[in-house]
């Protein structure tokens, strides 16, 4: 007997919907620029820098081979969240037309804003080493301006051990990073053994021996690649809670008012300790640090 037309058509999109539900693979790309190719100074890094429209353009570039890269290895859905400076950096008319991007600030997530646990694997590009590093090329934790330390149930962490941590709450695990030397080797010492695409090496705080942009971005495509390939092989970062945020300022006064908060205890001179259910409570905590100002205006 003659199956209706239509019965054969719904079985068929039966068939095929499982299939097409397993090959969905989505990858987050948290953005930062003080470890893109060539970045070694300020000259770079903020609007009023003679190079940053360059350097705009390099991490462009290179936010784009990560793309390609997690494409490459079969990435259907990419969310990418420029997280340096003013959040305002990438060049978007130059992403892909499919892809979606968080820009700007504040984000009850930071870096990691948009992250759940739908992703697959996070990838970290242009990222540097932490404040409490003596190696790294532009080495700080979120401000180089006011913060000395930043730990987590009192492990001193980089951003991109923050970030790490954040991804783990959601069971993602981080598969690849790109910065300097300093930077992959400090990140690995939480992720694991991750696919590092080192496009410079650090001599000091504004120095480095540099590829030039198109081999960056080459090394950067393979090793994305590479690591959305075996995300299975990588474990998701956790920091079990209660976790205790100790935060340490360069000036003391930040610590004494700060310390004013309920729930806040000062640890020393310069230093607080804040108390969260979990990651998130504290990513909300150290954006409100990060953030606040009295004369914030819409």
């Amino acid at each position: 007997m003659r199956l209706p037309l239509i019965a054969v058509v719904l079985g068929l999109a039966a068939t095929q919907a499982p299939a097409q539900a397993a090959r969905r693979l989505k990858v987050y790309i948290s953005a930062d620029m003080e470890g893109i190719t060539g970045v070694v100074t300020n000259e770079q890094l903020g609007p009023t820098g003679f190079e940053y429209q360059r350097a705009r353009q390099f991490m462009t570039d290179e936010v784009n081979a990560a793309i390609q890269g997690a494409r490459d290895a079969g990435a259907t859905e990419i969310l990418v969240s420029d997280s340096h400076g003013n959040g305002q950096n990438l060049l978007i008319d130059q992403l892909p037309a499919d892809v979606r991007i968080v820009r700007s600030w504040p984000r009850p997530l930071m870096m990691m804003e948009g992250i759940d646990a739908s992703f697959d694997a996070v990838l970290f590009i242009g990222y540097h080493s932490g404040t409490s590093n003596v190696a790294g090329v532009r080495a700080h934790t979120m401000s180089s301006a006011t913060l000395t330390g930043v730990a987590l149930n009192g492990t001193q962490v980089p951003e991109g051990g923050v970030n790490a941590a954040i991804a783990g709450h959601f069971g993602v695990p981080v598969v690849m990073i790109s910065g300097d030397d300093a930077a992959i080797e400090e990140v690995r010492r939480f992720t694991g053994p991750i696919e590092g695409a080192q496009v410079k090496r650090a001599i000091s705080f504004h120095s480095a021996e540099t590829m030039t942009p198109k081999a960056g971005q080459e090394l950067i495509r393979a090793r994305a690649k590479a690591g959305v390939e075996r995300r299975a092989s990588f474990k998701p970062y956790t920091v079990s809670g209660p976790v205790n945020l100790d935060v340490s300022f360069k000036h003391y006064r930040v610590a004494e008012i700060v310390a004013y908060l309920p729930g806040i205890r000062r640890m020393d001179a310069h230093t607080i300790r804040f108390s969260g259910r979990d990651i998130t409570e504290v990513s909300r905590f150290l954006e409100f640090l990060n953030t606040y100002s009295s004369d914030l205006t819409p």
